[in-house]
C-alpha cells in the first residue's frame, strides 16, 4: 500500500518555485479544522529578490506585442480552466469562474487600451502629436485577505496588461489558491519574472513594498493606518500609490475598465515635424 503524497507549497519567483530564504513556514488548515499545508513566510530578502526577478524577466514582457500580451492572458485563462475544480475546492466555484472571466476581459483590452488611453492632439504648429502609453516597470501589489483569487487576480491584471512586471503578496491566511495559480503560471505562456507570488506576514513586508525604490507602482487594499504608511514610504522614490477599500466588492464589474490600466502606465508624448 503506497503513502499518499504530501504537496510542499512554493512561492512563485522568476519562473521558479522558492522556499523563503529564512526557512520560515506557518500552518494553514481546513475549515473543518484539519491540517493543509505548511505555508512559506517569505522575508524582507525574498522580497528583494522577486523584485530583481520582476526587472529581469519585465524588460521582455514590456516589448511584447499588445496582441502577442493578449494571447498569453488567454492561454493563462485556460490554465484555470482545465484545474477550475481544483481552485474551487479551495476558493469557490463562483470566484474561479469570475477569476476566468476577469482574465479573458483583459486579454481583450491588452491590444485595444491604447485606443482609449491614448490620443492624437491637436497642435498650433506643423507638427503631428499624439500620446501613447508605457509601462512604469515593476508593479508592488498587496492582496486582501479575501477573495484570495479574485482580488489578487485583479490587483495584477491590469499592471500586466501594460506591460509591466509584478511582485505580489498573497493573503495571509487563504494563500492556497495562489500558491496554485504559481503552478499554473509555470506551464503557461508568460515569461518567468512577469509574475511574481509570495505569502507570508503582511505587517513584516509593508514597509519593504512601500520603500523600494525599484518598485515603481503600488496596488493594495488597506485600511487608512496602512495607506498612510504606504503613501508616506512611496513619497521618497515617487512612486505612484492605488489603494482599493478593504471591504472592495471584488466580484463588480467595475473592475473590468481599461481605466484601471491607466494606472500602470506613463503618457509619452510625440512631436513629429510635418510639410516643409
Amino acid at each position: 500500500m503506497s503513502l499518499p503524497i504530501t504537496k510542499t507549497p512554493k512561492c512563485y519567483v522568476g519562473g521558479a518555485f522558492i522556499r523563503s530564504e529564512s526557512g520560515r513556514i506557518y500552518e494553514i488548515h481546513r475549515s473543518s479544522g484539519e491540517f493543509l499545508a505548511n505555508i512559506p513566510l517569505c522575508s524582507r530578502k525574498d522580497l528583494r529578490n522577486a523584485v530583481e526577478a520582476a526587472a529581469k524577466g519585465g524588460a521582455g514582457w514590456a516589448k511584447r506585442s499588445p496582441y502577442n500580451r493578449a494571447q498569453i492572458l488567454y492561454r493563462l485563462a485556460e490554465m484555470l480552466e482545465s484545474r477550475a475544480a481544483e481552485m474551487a475546492a479551495v476558493t469557490s466555484t463562483e470566484e474561479t469562474r469570475a477569476s476566468i472571466d476577469r482574465i479573458v476581459h483583459f486579454a481583450g483590452w491588452a491590444d485595444k487600451y491604447e485606443q482609449v488611453l491614448g490620443s492624437v492632439n491637436p497642435v498650433a504648429s506643423s507638427h503631428f502629436n499624439f500620446t501613447v502609453t508605457e509601462p512604469v516597470g515593476i508593479v508592488g501589489i498587496l492582496a486582501p485577505e479575501e477573495s484570495p483569487l479574485l482580488a489578487l487576480l485583479t490587483l495584477i491584471l491590469p499592471a500586466i496588461t501594460a506591460g509591466n512586471s509584478v511582485v505580489a503578496l498573497a493573503s495571509k491566511s487563504r494563500p492556497y489558491p495562489s500558491i496554485l495559480l504559481g503552478e499554473m503560471l509555470a506551464v503557461s505562456d508568460l515569461p518567468g519574472g512577469v509574475i511574481n507570488l509570495l505569502t507570508g506576514d503582511r505587517a513584516e513586508l509593508l514597509a519593504t513594498f512601500a520603500t523600494h525604490e525599484h518598485l515603481r507602482a503600488l496596488a493594495a487594499t488597506a485600511d487608512t493606518s496602512e495607506a498612510t504608511a504606504l503613501q508616506k514610504g512611496a513619497a521618497d522614490s515617487v512612486k505612484r500609490v492605488v489603494i482599493h477599500d478593504p471591504k472592495t466588492d471584488w466580484f463588480s464589474a467595475a473592475h473590468d475598465s481599461p481605466y484601471a490600466i491607466r494606472d500602470f502606465t506613463e503618457a509619452k508624448t510625440v512631436w513629429h515635424p510635418i510639410g516643409s
